[in-house]
């Protein structure tokens, strides 16, 4: 279909554009800060110049903000639109969304060659980011567990109390540490269907991100 017949459609709410960019800041920081505190690094002139201290510090702020962005997600999962409401995370339990599915899996594999048009995500992607959360959370679980062992007995250990039944320290730092690779690794697949239904849908699929509007074939019901 021509451009022309294209429909521009308001699909990503602002608090849904916040708490992507939010989420992706949060994640550089975490991960450049979180290579230099599990491989210490000597910045300052001397030991007073608190130069890990500070990586530390920058560390712990961005996983709280990250925490709280996370959690304004899925509070905005409840109130948002039908494009950033949970039913959306959850394809598979629906016939219509089985369907859909199938359908993606087949243009990825390259069995078809018309690639579904999807308005907001697309069901694949949507299971994708149901797994994403899943690892958000153990990242979230093991780093806050591990952080709150400078406080034992405190009402964050107490409270992370499971934690430390299921892992031992040694294991949650390995559990925080390669949950951070297979992120990286959803973030170039991220990155690459983000750039390639961009290509093959015309839909303004990146810049949607920064306005939330997309085009569509369909024009929006009144």
């Amino acid at each position: 279909m021509s451009e022309s017949c294209k429909f521009k459609r308001y699909v990503w709410e602002l608090p849904v554009r916040w708490c992507h960019w939010i989420n992706m800041v949060c994640i550089v920081t975490l991960a450049v800060t979180g290579f230099l505190i599990g491989r210490p690094y000597s910045f300052g002139s001397s030991a007073s110049s608190f130069a890990m201290g500070w990586i530390r510090f920058i560390h712990f702020t961005a996983a709280y903000l990250f925490t709280v962005s996370l959690a304004s997600r899925v509070l905005w999962s409840l109130i948002g639109n039908e494009y950033a409401g949970w039913r959306a995370f959850f394809p598979f339990f629906t016939a219509k969304g089985r369907e859909k599915m199938i359908k993606m899996l087949r243009y990825y594999m390259l069995v078809d060659k018309e690639v579904p048009e999807t308005i907001g995500h697309n069901p694949l992607a949507t299971t994708a980011y149901t797994a994403l959360f899943a690892l958000y959370m153990l990242m979230i679980l093991t780093g806050f567990s591990l952080y709150a062992q400078h406080a034992p007995q405190g009402v964050m250990h107490r409270s992370l109390g499971l934690m430390y039944s299921l892992f031992s320290d040694q294991g949650m730092r390995l559990a925080h540490h390669f949950s951070m690779y297979l992120i990286f690794g959803f973030i170039i697949n991220h990155i690459y269907s983000a750039w390639l239904m961009d290509i093959k849908e015309h839909g303004s699929e990146i810049s949607s991100m920064f306005s939330g509007y997309k085009f569509t074939v369909h024009k929006e019901k009144e």
